[in-house]
């Protein structure tokens, strides 16, 4: 911990004058709409980083330092402030995050771009990050809504769900969800009956439900966040009256939003990026003995996101901004020697050695198009013992 308070440690990297410490920014929503899952997002995050600091072959012998800073999730000044501060102060030579869309494509335009610096976010799904221009810095181990969409409009298909309304949080996040899910559901017959955005950190979302309430559908597509507006949204429906089933996106997956809402939840269903295999089980086991819930929101995608930052500065011999971007790809994908977690120290020895990896990770990577996940999808069923599996899509 202490070296996270040693600032001045950035400058002398920075120089080259102190090759011991290489710092990694790990800018997430400490506070905001998505706090109550940010620490475990953070902690898996940091679980690859302390991985390959034990190993003791990461770069000879180099000390990976992890350097925290808040996204806020929704406030992109503030967030652009926090990453320019890892660059120009921490010294940091890539940044694991953002998180939210939103913040995380200011910080890409603001900050990283500017700077040359490398991102790679495991939760910020927004299709518009597709498209963003990035120079070639912007990665992402989570999948994007456009798929997610998708996913949705067939699960509604398939539960024979022909009509509904959408609230969404306004803002990139929301937007684009609410937007890909309403064009693939109207594309296998079903008709949206309105899409009422929704602020964070309201006390009376009755306006809101009242005119979602006029609109009618069979249940509620709820696009929004956990702590904050999307949970608001629900509670004053429930109060209301107004829907008795939710449909949620993978911003609502929380447990403190399951425990909160209590029965009122039950009998709703959603998705959440999520993954099964051997490489699941094996970072599932490796969190838990951490202390880390493994089964919280966008854990993997963070082991990933980190452990590919790793991975690619090992590959080019050198941790600097340009090497690490420059080879995010080639360690994601194949061919090369599959990588589970865990195995991060056999890795850095096959890429010291002059060979190739193929980084499976926690949830499967593999990056296609411009550095994003093609993704699996966990169908949910809200149940009174919690959150039961239905299928992976």
């Amino acid at each position: 911990m202490k070296k996270l308070l040693m600032a001045s440690a950035a400058t002398l990297i920075a120089t080259g004058a102190f090759a011991e410490d290489v710092n990694i920014g790990v800018i997430l929503g400490y506070t905001g709409p998505l706090e109550s899952i940010t620490p475990a997002m953070a902690d898996a995050a940091e679980l690859a980083i302390s991985e390959a600091n034990d190993s003791g072959k990461f770069l000879e012998g180099m000390t990976l330092v992890p350097v925290r800073a808040d996204s806020t999730c929704i406030d992109s000044a503030a967030a652009s402030a926090a990453a320019e501060r890892l660059i120009t102060t921490d010294g940091v030579v890539a940044i694991m995050g953002a998180d939210c869309s939103g913040v995380t494509g200011a910080i890409l335009a603001n900050v990283a771009m500017p700077n040359g610096v490398p991102m790679i976010s495991p939760s910020a799904t927004s299709p518009a990050l597709s498209t963003a221009e990035d120079n070639d810095l912007f990665f992402r181990t989570a999948p994007s809504d456009a798929r997610q969409g998708e996913v949705l409009a067939a699960i509604l298909n398939d539960r024979g769900v022909t009509e509904v309304a959408i609230t969404y949080t306004n803002n990139d996040y929301g937007k684009g969800l609410s937007d890909a899910f309403a064009e693939s559901f109207e594309a296998v017959g079903g008709s949206v009956t309105t899409a009422v955005p929704h602020e964070d950190g309201k006390a009376d979302y009755s306006a809101e439900v009242g005119a979602l309430a006029s609109a009618g559908g069979e249940a509620l597509m709820v696009f929004g966040y956990s702590d904050q507006g999307g949970k608001g949204v629900i509670q004053s429906a429930l109060d209301a009256g107004a829907f008795e089933t939710f449909v949620m996106g993978d911003g609502m997956f929380s447990e403190v939003l399951r425990t909160d809402l209590g029965d009122g939840l039950v009998g709703s269903y959603g998705t959440i990026p999520w993954s099964e295999g051997e490489g699941t089980e094996a970072f599932t086991a490796q969190a838990e003995a951490a202390g880390i819930n493994p089964d919280s929101s966008f854990t993997r995608e963070s082991y990933d996101a980190a452990a590919l930052i790793l991975l690619a500065a090992m590959k080019a011999g050198e941790a600097t901004p340009a090497g690490i971007a420059a080879n995010v790809m080639d360690v994601a994908n194949a061919p090369g020697e599959p990588i589970l977690p865990g195995e991060l120290g056999k890795a850095f020895e096959i890429l010291a050695a002059g060979g190739d990896v193929d980084y499976v990770g926690a949830s499967n990577v593999e990056l296609i198009g411009p550095g994003e996940a093609a993704g699996t999808y966990r169908e949910y069923d809200v149940t009174e013992d919690g959150f039961e599996t239905v299928k992976f899509r």
